[in-house]
């Protein structure tokens, strides 16, 4: 080797144990990504925070907003003297380096109005106020701050090496912008632990801390320590705290205010809109493979265009796979003459998400066998209707559909015993063809209010302002020996939203055509739809 080859391979290995020795420093404790490879000169630090012009993240007051004060002077009123802790969560990991799209804790979203992909790893403190103090005199119990992270904008290195720099995910709003968007008071998320410790005690007038625990468990973990060391060091009493919190706030969501019904029907204008390209895009997909996948995507795009996301994985269920209540794999072939069952719903940016279950024949038109199973379901989803009057439980819900149900069952010549031995506690067996419940809330997560106490949620009267599902059906297992052979592999859904008002329900989704006739109608109008766009595209 050369005096020069030498030397080139010293400088080599230098710059070798010199990069080794940066990575090491630098990642510790974190994913190495193609951010952390970025040049760590003086000269390039400095020339980095050089010569940028100003980024206005045009933020603007979110109607949510001037809803959310009256939200947490309720959560607070209901736990006078507790510091209440609402994380955000953070971003999970889907491989590797590689996360899944930020969605915050439905909690956090209710008590802040933040939807999308705000805002990952804040968290909402309310501080209970001092009893002798003049926001106590005025009625008030708590006082509400947002911590977050401030920008990692051109002025910091955080701007091209973190992941939550502005040069890998775009300028984002600041603690003032966050301000102006919620009405809430913002502070740095690094003053955050120093604020959660603040007067902790078992003593009398201390303060006691509840947590979402669910939501961040890095979060829970600070507050687990802080308790320990400030004389809260019972974990069954310290869940059960919590467990109070989270129940109080799912409950608190049971009944919705305006700009709440609002959104859900903008998600349930939007999921129209979606089922509409599906059908659009049907005619096209039949009998090719993964077809189901087809009009998935077709659903999907339209969700990400009009809103967030979609509200829940989506179903496109064909032929047997229709039978299976939450297939979503949607790798199947929708093939011609068979039923096609289609779950889905949009969720908007707000994170309100719809919920609508059609059922189609894929060739656009029933059969008189098909028909006749479809307008069984549709029965008893207007016998659950019928039965939803101000003041009743789900439990009057479910029973109507379920007499339906056996109903049909029974002159269909399927179920083994009479309608009310079915019926009866010790029977049930009509619940072989339909086993999952028929109704459930309906808001900022599919299936709402899930973590309501039981009395709080099946035995609670529906009143004006709940929103909720009434999705019955029947299941055919393609191996279900005891239904005749026609019926087997057969599965049929139909599911709308609902709102209860003073004068009784009303349907959300009444503009998704359901009865027989107009589904036939609604799927030549969208066939012919898609022949013509086709046609001129040709052209």
């Amino acid at each position: 080797m050369s005096a020069s080859d030498e030397a080139r391979s010293a400088q080599a290995e230098k710059r070798y144990q010199q990069d080794e020795e940066e990575l090491s420093a630098q990642a510790v404790g974190e994913r190495v990504a193609n951010r952390t490879l970025s040049p760590r000169s003086e000269s390039f630090k400095q020339f980095m925070t050089e010569g940028w012009g100003e980024v206005d993240p045009g933020v603007t007051p979110l109607e949510s907003s001037k809803y959310i004060p009256a939200r947490l002077e309720a959560l607070g009123k209901r736990f006078p003297g507790s510091r209440i802790v609402i994380p955000a969560g953070q971003p999970k990991t889907r491989n590797n380096d590689c996360d899944y799209a930020f969605r915050p804790d439905t909690t956090f979203a209710y008590y802040t109005g933040l939807g999308e992909d705000y805002e990952a790893g804040a968290v909402l403190v309310l501080d209970p106020v001092d009893p002798n103090g003049e926001d106590a005199k005025a009625g008030r119990t708590h006082t509400a701050t947002l911590f977050l992270k401030p920008r990692a904008d051109q002025t910091t290195e955080d701007y091209y090496r973190s992941g939550y720099g502005e040069y890998w995910v775009g300028a984002r709003p600041g603690l003032k912008e966050f301000t102006t968007m919620t009405g809430l008071d913002t502070r740095d998320i690094s003053q955050l632990f120093d604020a959660l410790s603040k007067d902790v005690g078992p003593e009398e007038g201390a303060v006691q801390l509840r947590v979402v625990r669910e939501a961040d468990p890095q979060i829970t973990g600070e507050v687990e320590r802080i308790r320990e060391q400030n004389g809260w060091a019972d974990p069954d009493r310290n869940r059960a705290a919590d467990d109070r919190l989270h129940e109080y706030a799912a409950e608190a969501r049971m009944v919705k205010d305006e700009y709440e019904v609002g959104e859900i029907r903008k998600a349930v204008a939007a999921t129209k809109r979606g089922f509409d390209r599906m059908l659009t895009a049907l005619p096209g997909a039949l009998d090719k493979p993964r077809s189901e996948r087809i009009l998935e995507g077709a659903f999907n795009a339209n969700a990400r265009e009009e809103g967030n996301d979609e509200g829940y994985e989506t179903i496109v269920a064909s032929g047997a796979h229709a039978a299976t209540l939450h297939w979503v794999r949607n790798t199947g072939s929708i093939d011609t003459g068979d039923l096609l069952l289609i779950d889905a719903g949009v969720e908007v940016n707000s994170l309100y998400t719809a919920d609508i279950t059609r059922t189609f024949p894929t060739n656009g038109k029933f059969t008189p066998f098909q028909r006749r199973l479809y307008e069984a379901v549709l029965k008893a989803q207007q016998a659950g209707f019928d039965a939803a009057k101000p003041g009743v439980t789900y439990h009057h819900i479910h029973d109507a559909v379920m007499r339906s149900i056996a109903e049909s069952l029974h002159e269909f010549g399927i179920l083994p015993v009479s309608v009310e031995e079915s019926l009866s506690p010790e029977g049930q067996q009509h619940r072989r063809w339909l086993a999952c419940g028929v109704a459930h809330h309906l808001g900022l997560d599919v299936h709402d209010c899930a973590q309501a106490r039981f009395e709080s949620y099946q035995e609670r009267p529906i009143t004006p302002g709940i929103t909720f599902t009434i999705e019955p059906g029947l299941y055919f297992k393609e191996n279900d020996l005891l239904v005749p052979p026609e019926y087997r592999g057969i599965g049929i859904r139909i599911e709308d939203d609902v709102l209860m008002t003073e004068n009784g329900p009303e349907w959300i989704s009444h503009d998704i055509p359901k009865q027989p006739d107009d589904v036939e109608a609604w799927m030549a109008e969208r066939a012919a739809a898609g022949a013509a766009s086709s046609s001129a595209e040709e052209r």
